[in-house]
């Protein structure tokens, strides 16, 4: 089974891909970027409010799954600067704050609309 997820809550994608889909035991999404979801224009305030605004839109995708953060396995997240890690790390820490998924996180050589972070994540579906 796949199933394409769709949320009205979380901005449009930026190209031929969807924001997320289902398959009988997880649910893989496209990665996150900080951008509002109403103008698709990046957050102001750099990495942190990048960080809590992708962290935002990623809920709302779960939650179009009937999924929440504490569903999520495994991230990935990629930073346009690693300097920034400790930055975007504090605010991650805010919103994953008991059993924290698996995660990789690496600098890249560029993300779209110039972002400083984007995340990805699978999560569980917990009725198997």
């Amino acid at each position: 089974m796949k199933k394409v997820i769709i949320s009205e809550k979380a901005p449009k994608a930026l190209g031929p891909y969807s924001a997320a889909i289902e398959t009988d035991f997880f649910v893989y999404t496209s990665g996150q970027l900080g951008l509002d979801p109403v103008s698709g224009d990046l957050v102001k305030g750099g990495v942190e409010a990048e960080t809590h605004q992708a962290l935002k839109n990623l809920r709302e995708v779960l939650k179009s799954a009937g999924l929440n953060l504490d569903s999520v396995v495994k991230t990935t997240v990629f930073l346009k600067d690693i300097n920034e890690f400790s930055s975007m790390n504090k605010i991650y820490g805010e919103y994953f704050t008991s059993e924290p998924p698996a995660r990789s996180a690496f600098q890249v050589a560029a993300l779209p609309k110039d972002a400083s972070v984007e995340i990805e994540a699978v999560a569980v579906k917990k009725n198997n």
